[in-house]
């Protein structure tokens, strides 16, 4: 257990030092050191625990009236930044879960203790690793960048320090969630990644800033108050505060089980950005790149979806599994929708990202062991995936002074291995052999299986628009259109690294999925649904896996003629006219027209807001109803 401990500890330990620390240098030191002892010893947990579920007695006093005092005081902190800065719900809610929480310490959780406190299985390593690998990754990256960031920024206060602070605080609180046994434990880290993304969120102080910082806080109180609710019902009803009691029972469990596991499956699709709670996730974007970064990919998203995939088992066939099954597969098809009409890269990555996460949500609320292997290995692929592509983003960001896709003209020419990188994240979300495409099928098989009709149109329909955009973003990134000189020197050795690891751990996790998937997925299914590995889908047969191994090789051999010197002439683009030169040619008529490759967003169908309008309207319906009805003891 002191290895967990430990490794709990250190993010937190380099916070504190990071918020003191006022060098630059000094602070770029601290912070890789840091990063590399959180990544070795999230592996050594890793390899210690892997395959022995293991709960842990631990139990102090001392630790739990710490957490309580500092409950309420960020209960106060939140009452008080509402009323200052005139966003009233926050303090409202703020003011909710404050008396909530000293009804529930003082009426309610007297007498009830949960000696083993912490607990780890296979799905807590593969968050382990998730959280350690790639945010500690992001945390390096940070160091690069956020020196840019302060020179587009000279004129404003140096508040750096805070920013790291921020960030390892966030990997340290993430560590607490996927480890907790104890429910109180895990409400208050919880709430500290919500509070960290408040404030993350809102680093730059700009104005919209801090109305998305408060979006985001609004919606997640909104989460929390949800998880709270859950803790008292257990508390009052049942008088256990443990994950592992809770998951004792199954999906035919006790009306005020199904009640509680239904509100803790609300507090992670808010905290997942489901609609009708997503906007909070795109107002991530006006924060540095890192903060979307680790929003987006390995952290504050991936709790919300690790709550529903632990929950999995008892979702099945139940209204709690309709519920989440609903909310995810309509938020994947309509978020998938509203992306093809987003030209800003990091809209686009941002409703990318909500869109998977309705995936991975949906095959949770399947609740059979092959939609929860789909959406485990859909998580995975995710995070390194998404996080690889939106610090391509920032790093592209700084260097052509645009996030606009359409800005990214001959940006393999001005940016080419910048290019390269982006381009296998972008294969990585939707091509052969990259296992998003593996896992996506695997989750549509398990839909068919369960035979919900609405869920299976929400897949098929979704897949086939995300195939749309991200192929008009790959068509964009390999034109080139126009001459331009090459502006990557100046990229920061911090940034190269990550991204090149990244995209090294993007190849690696396609051929090494049978691995991960026979070592890490299927004991745990088979732990905690009773069921043999053989009946599950995960493991193609071995021809099918040969092949997809060979092409992954082919995929890194393939760019390789695109570096180095060359001999061949470059010729300007035949535009079915007479050329004048690389940006104008003459068209029909005689006129000069300019070279310009422009995609299709088709606003007029798939507008946001129209979009917004129609998913929040639905998915807040269906949540309403069927937690009412649950409530009401209505059974299916």
């Amino acid at each position: 257990m002191n290895d967990i401990l430990f490794m709990m500890a250190v993010p937190f330990i380099a916070a504190l030092v990071l918020l003191v620390v006022k060098n630059d240098k000094a602070r770029g030191y601290i912070a890789e050191v840091a990063a590399a002892i959180i990544i070795l010893s999230s592996v050594w947990v890793a390899y210690s625990y892997l395959g022995e579920p293991q709960t842990f007695e631990f139990h102090n006093e001392i630790i739990d009236m710490l957490m309580f005092v500092a409950e309420v005081i960020l209960g106060l902190a939140i009452i008080y930044l509402g009323i200052k800065h005139k966003k009233y719900a926050a303090s409202v809610l703020g003011l909710v879960q404050l008396c909530m929480s000293l009804y529930f310490e003082f009426a309610l959780k007297e007498g009830i203790e949960t000696e083993r406190a912490l607990y780890i299985d296979d799905l807590s390593i593969i968050m382990v690793l998730i959280i350690g690998i790639i945010g500690s990754l992001i945390c390096v990256y940070a160091v690069g960048y956020m020196r840019d960031f302060q020179e587009h920024h000279r004129d404003e206060k140096d508040r750096r320090r805070w920013f790291f602070f921020l960030l390892f605080t966030f990997l340290s609180a993430m560590y607490g969630i996927v480890l907790s046994n104890d429910m109180v434990w895990m409400f208050f880290f919880w709430e500290i990644t919500t509070l960290c993304s408040f404030a993350l969120i809102g680093f730059t102080r700009t104005e919209e800033a801090v109305n998305n910082s408060f979006r985001q806080l609004i919606l997640n109180l909104v989460g929390g108050i949800a998880f709270l609710a859950a803790n008292m019902l257990l508390a009052h009803q049942y008088g256990h505060l443990d994950l592992t009691w809770l998951l004792s029972h199954g999906p035919d469990a006790a009306q005020w089980v199904l009640v509680a596991v239904m509100l803790l499956c609300l507090a992670g699709i808010v905290k997942s950005a489901q609609m009708p709670f997503h906007t909070w996730l795109l107002g991530a974007m006006v924060a540095p790149t890192p903060t979307s970064a680790l929003l987006h990919s390995s952290t504050m998203v991936k709790a919300g979806v690790f709550m529903v995939l632990k929950l999995s088992p008892l979702l099945t066939g139940n209204l709690g599994g309709y519920m989440v099954m609903t909310v995810g597969g309509l938020t994947f098809l309509l978020a998938s929708m509203a992306a093809i009409s987003q030209s800003n890269a990091k809209r686009v990555l941002a409703y990318s990202t909500i869109a998977n996460l309705g995936l991975i949500v949906a095959c949770a609320g399947v609740g059979t062991p092959e939609a929860v292997w789909a959406g485990v290995m859909l998580m995975i692929f995710h995070a390194v995936t998404k996080s690889m592509m939106f610090l391509c983003v920032g790093t592209a960001e700084h260097h052509i002074g645009s996030r606009d896709i359409e800005d990214m003209d001959g940006l393999f020419v001005r940016m080419p291995k910048l290019a390269m990188i982006m381009m296998i994240g972008i294969a990585g979300m939707f091509l052969a052999p990259f296992g998003m495409l593996i896992s996506k099928w695997a989750a549509l098989t398990s839909f068919v299986d369960c035979e919900y009709i609405v869920v299976i149109a929400c897949i098929v329909f979704g897949s086939a628009v995300t195939s749309f955009y991200w192929t008009k973003w790959l068509g964009k990134l390999a034109c080139t259109a126009s001459k331009a000189e090459n502006c990557e020197e100046t990229v920061h050795k911090q940034e190269w690294f990550v991204l090149g690891v990244l995209a090294i751990l993007t190849i690696a996790t396609c051929i090494l999925y049978p691995v991960v998937s026979s070592e890490t997925i299927v004991p745990w299914l088979e732990g905690v649904f009773h069921t043999s590995g053989e009946s599950l889908v995960p493991l193609l047969e071995a021809n099918n896996m040969y092949i997809v191994i060979l092409m992954a090789i082919v995929l890194v051999l393939l760019p390789l003629p695109f570096f180095g010197r060359t001999k061949k002439r470059v010729v300007p683009n035949y535009m079915a006219g007479v050329g004048i030169d690389d940006e104008t040619y003459v068209g029909s008529m005689g006129a000069t027209v300019d070279v310009s490759l422009r995609n299709w967003y088709m606003n007029a169908w798939f507008g946001e807001d129209r979009i917004r309008k129609v998913g929040e309207a639905v998915t807040a319906v269906v949540i309403v109803a069927l937690i009412v009805a649950a409530i009401a003891g209505v059974s299916i």
